[in-house]
């Protein structure tokens, strides 16, 4: 989502190599790249203002003139505001009350409300909390109760049943009735979109707000809006005692102006970030992680937490055992890895929290996923016993596992070959051989040099 604002940052931070030092001069020029950069991803022109006069104030500062280089000076304050600017710290879901802890959602129709519920099923999970309901409000839109229903079953929560002859104020009093007498540890409750010009539906959910007193008061924005989502936020925290943002669809080629600016508009933090359609496609939103994202950093402590989650531990073992050893490594492993990749997102999100993923095409990445997916469909080809011992592979065997998977021999063959180069840097590791190792990867991912 942020390529365009991380290039252009990416070269302000060139326009500034040769040069011995920050001044105002250069500083100058750089912030008016910067406001342009910022402007163009569709951050509110108030907030950009804000942000360029604080950045100038303190790139004049003695402590940044003693810095190694400008270009580093100027990232490390543009970092630091940035951080600043969406929040400073990650903001973890408030469970202080006696149970249930009832977390409403609000925002605009179609910005994700319903599949986030599911998403957040997943987040307190992870604190060891199991009880949970879901319940929707919205007798307005057509197969709304029924998604929701859905949606609960796939995160294997517990679901109020509603039907859309019923007043919305009317099912919250039945669910968190419910919810008190069997014990339920968090009731979530949908709600239907509403514009935030429309009086009426804005008071529904106030009635709401004041039946249920929820914990959690969020409000689910698409970060695709651009500077649109910005006044619906403003409106709806006039609205309601907000306690935090959810931004749906960072993950699109939209250009992120919003991730930038709700925090600053609203003053509520940022709690998470949508990256998915999946229930599984949902990060804490961490400021100064993102915040390295959009300067090209890179965010490495998000992916390995992504891993500890959507590897198969067991598999893992036993791919470093493996490795150590050189030995057993075979395409049915190959295709473990593969699928261990897909869990986490596939490759365009992994390359995307890497250090220098701004210098990646997207179209290079495009080409990397269907590479993939053809691999996986060749090695789906193939037998078992010719996963384990690929020497089976004779011109025979590789004409019908090529018929079987829609590509050509040759294709096979290049398999074939990027498997053993993968077999033999796997020995080389296990040998200690790691920069010889590295060298061999060049070329084999797309964009790396």
């Amino acid at each position: 989502m942020f390529d365009n604002l991380t290039q252009r940052l990416a070269g302000v931070v060139k326009n500034l190599r040769g040069q011995g030092r920050l001044t105002e001069a250069n500083i100058q020029d750089a912030l008016r790249e910067v406001r342009v950069a910022l402007l163009e991803a569709d951050v509110a022109l108030p907030v950009v203002r804000d942000f360029i006069t604080r950045v100038k104030e303190k790139a004049l500062g003695q402590d940044v003139l003693l810095s190694l280089t400008p270009g580093q000076a100027l990232i490390g304050l543009v970092h630091k505001e940035l951080t600043a600017l969406m929040g400073e710290q990650a903001a973890p879901l408030d469970f202080a009350t006696q149970p249930p802890a009832v977390f409403l959602m609000a925002g605009l129709q179609g910005a994700g409300k319903t599949t986030t519920c599911g998403k957040l099923v997943r987040v307190i999970r992870e604190r060891g909390r199991k009880k949970i309901l879901l319940v929707s409000c919205d007798v307005y839109r057509p197969a709304a109760i029924e998604q929701l229903k859905t949606v609960a079953g796939q995160a294997e929560a517990d679901f109020f049943p509603s039907t859309p002859g019923q007043q919305p104020a009317d099912i919250a009093r039945a669910a968190l009735d419910h919810a008190r007498r069997h014990f339920y540890e968090v009731l979530i409750v949908d709600t239907a979109g509403r514009l935030h010009v429309d009086e009426a539906m804005m008071r529904e959910i106030q009635e709401l707000h004041r039946l249920l007193n929820p914990v959690e008061t969020l409000f689910v924005v698409d970060a695709m809006q651009g500077q649109d989502a910005v006044n619906t936020a403003k409106a709806f925290n006039e609205a309601l005692p907000l306690t935090g943002v959810i931004l749906t669809k960072l993950d699109g080629d939209a250009r992120g102006g919003a991730a930038l600016s709700v925090r600053q508009i609203t003053g509520k933090p940022i709690k998470f970030a949508g990256v998915g359609e999946k229930l599984t496609g949902i990060e804490v939103f961490h400021p100064e992680r993102m915040a390295s994202r959009v300067l090209g950093m890179g965010d490495v402590l998000t992916l390995i937490e992504e891993a500890h989650r959507s590897v198969d531990q067991q598999e893992a073992l036993k791919a470093v055992q493996k490795l150590k050893s050189g030995k057993g490594f075979d395409l049915e492993d190959f295709k473990t890895q593969i699928q261990q990749m897909k869990k986490m997102g596939g490759l365009s999100t992994l390359v995307d929290k890497l250090p220098g993923a701004g210098q990646v095409q997207a179209g290079d990445l495009a080409q990397g996923e269907r590479q993939m997916r053809r691999i996986e469909g060749i090695i789906n080809a193939m037998t078992p016993e010719e996963r384990r011992k690929p020497e089976l592979l004779k011109a025979s065997r590789k004409r019908r596992i090529a018929a079987g998977s829609g590509v050509s021999v040759q294709e096979v063959n290049r398999l074939l070959n990027q498997f053993e180069q993968a077999r033999k840097m796997m020995k080389s590791l296990g040998k200690g051989g790691l920069a010889k190792m590295m060298r061999g990867m060049k070329g084999m991912l797309p964009g790396m040099p």
